[in-house]
């Protein structure tokens, strides 16, 4: 969980955020480009520069500029289920796509050379329980036969994944490389979407908002994504499921000085991840990393030997990775000396 994300799910955001991402209502003006609700997006290829990061931690980021150039943007992804048109949480969504330049990192090849062994401009976040990731990039150039536009891919569960791609408003992205010619030095793509090999035959429900950010930083871009499944109507369901496979129980004593213990409780053997934040998001501590517990009944022992953190109040987190998903649950504690 990012830390923004874990200020808005803990009802602390806005302390001391330094990326504001959400969808602006500036213009340079091209009208709404959001589509109708829960219309299936269009199955799109992964290619050409695909790469599993599944297994690969170090993708699981917000931004993922890295060291590229280019003018910032700030990407929200709202991923909501056809069978009911409502948000789909605890999803990984992947995002990956060329530089200013019109290069992929990871490959090495005659229309891509240098690129081997480095890692920008690719990255996954899990959906909120508004089925919503917020990912901070650039916007990408072009390459020949290829309009500007972003892959995505929504895995829902390990037989079914979403694949996708998106892109933006002619006008207004055409604007944006003519007002930063300095850094898309190779001008704006000269392309139509019926000229493009992959929207050629429509992208109605691929068309992101491109809009300046209130703020100064760069371009908002949003999109309603919509997939096969159904999705939960409100944040009590999502504690539903959350309860059906991981309890968190208040830490005892509460508030505490030298030890404490935190019970929890397995429902589904899972991966389980135990860690410590400040009311300003920032991670003080991992107290259980990724490790498999079996259904049952837990103590976590804390103590100042082992944790010795300073007076205040902290949230305690859980998190359960299974095969039914990541589902997250949280807590609060106080020390005080």
């Amino acid at each position: 969980m990012k830390r923004k994300d874990f200020l808005k799910a803990m009802g602390v955001a806005g302390i001391g955020l330094t990326v504001p991402i959400k969808a602006s209502s500036g213009s340079l003006n091209s009208g709404s480009c959001t589509p109708p609700a829960c219309v299936l997006i269009p199955t799109e290829t992964a290619g050409p520069f695909p790469l599993d990061l599944t297994e690969n931690s170090a993708y699981f980021r917000q931004d993922i500029r890295e060291d590229q150039a280019g003018v910032q943007l700030n990407l929200k992804l709202k991923i909501k289920g056809l069978e009911n048109c409502a948000p789909m949480p605890n999803l990984r969504v992947n995002i990956w796509h060329c530089n200013k330049d019109g290069l992929y990192s990871g490959y090495s090849q005659s229309n891509n050379q240098g690129q081997t062994g480095k890692t920008y401009l690719r990255g996954y976040q899990y959906t909120d329980a508004n089925g919503e990731v917020d990912f901070v990039t650039i916007l990408p150039g072009w390459y020949n036969g290829r309009i500007c536009h972003i892959h995505f891919q929504v895995y829902v569960s390990s037989s079914y994944a979403a694949i996708s791609q998106l892109t933006f408003p002619l006008d207004i992205k055409k604007q944006i490389f003519t007002n930063n010619s300095s850094l898309y030095t190779k001008g704006a793509d000269p392309l139509s979407f019926s000229q493009d090999n992959i929207f050629s035959d429509g992208y109605e429900y691929q068309l992101s908002t491109l809009t300046p950010n209130e703020n100064g930083n760069g371009y908002d871009a949003y999109l309603e994504v919509t997939i096969k499944g159904e999705g939960v109507l409100g944040v009590s369901h999502v504690e539903k499921q959350t309860a059906k496979n991981i309890v968190l129980e208040q830490n005892f004593p509460n508030p505490y000085m030298d030890q404490c213990t935190i019970p929890f409780s397995v429902l589904k053997s899972s991966k389980i991840t135990l860690q410590l934040w400040d009311l300003s998001g920032r991670k003080v501590a991992i107290l259980i990393d990724k490790k498999l517990y079996q259904v049952g009944n837990y103590i976590f022992d804390m103590n100042k030997e082992i944790f010795d953190i300073s007076n205040g109040s902290y949230v305690y987190e859980i998190i359960a990775e299974n095969s039914d998903g990541i589902f997250k649950t949280s807590k609060m504690m106080t020390r005080v000396k």
